[in-house]
């Protein structure tokens, strides 16, 4: 084909005038899109035109918070009241945030998936912060910090006295599944064998029974048992063997609440109110008598 000395030009600005068209029609078309819809906030927060999970408390006047029993953070009492130090620290948050509390009791091994889907705003459960959790939650600045104790069966255990002593192909760990404790034990002791139970209450019977060597569970929890089981159970060490930081889980993408809660601990950590009430569930049994 014989191609003219004026062709080439026209071709050109052709070109140059259907590029114009475009880039006008794509102004036109975001001209007419409000700013932010259907963003994320580049920091973190809601879309624009979504209220913030902070917000959505306070208009609904509740705050839902998922638990789950584990003595002393929180149990039921003689008339079935839920008690404990976690029970305290959801009152007195929902408190100063001016609203209700409703406890959402969850099992603990679905806890995280309950809080994704909303069944409740956000977990208040002696949950430590580990990297695998932060992963599907934010986590607040630490309010308390935990860690792993032991108790041991008498005879089944006898002469233990050391972690290592557990870490036996022979000996039988029991705990409660998607804990901490769980992690721990299969950690610690990775050759022994791990019977865990999705209720903390079937982990005790297991070793009060005679069925588990010994029971890893967060502090005091151990301790307890031994001063309630004393002709059963024997601390093979004192005190704990590990040591977590405990925080408040919450859904991603709302920086208002998480800024909220950390400032809350701050100021409640700043008081003293957190100390008082740990120091009354964790090293005192005055409060035994109201189970």
């Amino acid at each position: 084909m014989t191609t003219t000395k004026n062709s080439r030009p026209r071709r050109g600005r052709a070109l140059l005038a259907l590029t114009a068209l475009i880039a006008l029609t794509l102004t036109t078309l975001l001209a007419c899109v409000p700013a932010g819809e259907g963003q994320e906030s580049s920091r973190g927060g809601p879309a624009t035109g979504q209220i913030s999970l902070l917000e959505a408390i306070q208009e609904r006047g509740v705050l839902r918070v998922g638990m789950s029993t584990f003595v002393p953070w929180a149990m039921r009492d003689a008339r079935d009241e839920l008690i404990g130090f976690e029970i305290d620290v959801a009152r007195r948050l929902a408190e100063d945030m001016g609203v209700e509390i409703e406890f959402v009791p969850t099992q603990w091994s679905g806890i995280i998936p309950a809080l994704l889907t909303g069944r409740f705003d956000m977990i208040i459960g002696g949950m430590g912060i580990r990297p695998a959790r932060n992963l599907s939650v934010n986590f607040s600045i630490p309010y308390d910090h935990s860690g792993m104790a032991i108790a041991a069966h008498q005879e089944l255990a006898a002469g233990f006295d050391t972690l290592e002593d557990f870490n036996d192909p022979q000996v039988v760990i029991t705990a409660r599944i998607g804990t901490t404790a769980a992690d721990a034990a299969e950690r610690t002791f990775p050759k022994a064998q791990h019977r865990f139970f999705d209720d903390e209450s079937r982990a005790v019977q297991e070793i009060l029974n005679g069925r588990a060597h010994a029971l890893v569970a967060s502090a005091p929890l151990p301790a307890f048992q031994v001063v309630e089981n004393p002709d059963r159970l024997f601390l093979p060490i004192q005190g704990t063997f590990t040591r977590e930081p405990i925080g408040f889980a919450l859904p991603k993408g709302d920086v208002d609440i998480l800024n909220f809660v950390n400032s809350w601990i701050t100021v409640v950590e700043a008081e003293g109110w957190l100390a008082e009430r740990k120091a009354y569930w964790f090293e005192t049994r005055d409060w035994a008598d109201q189970l």
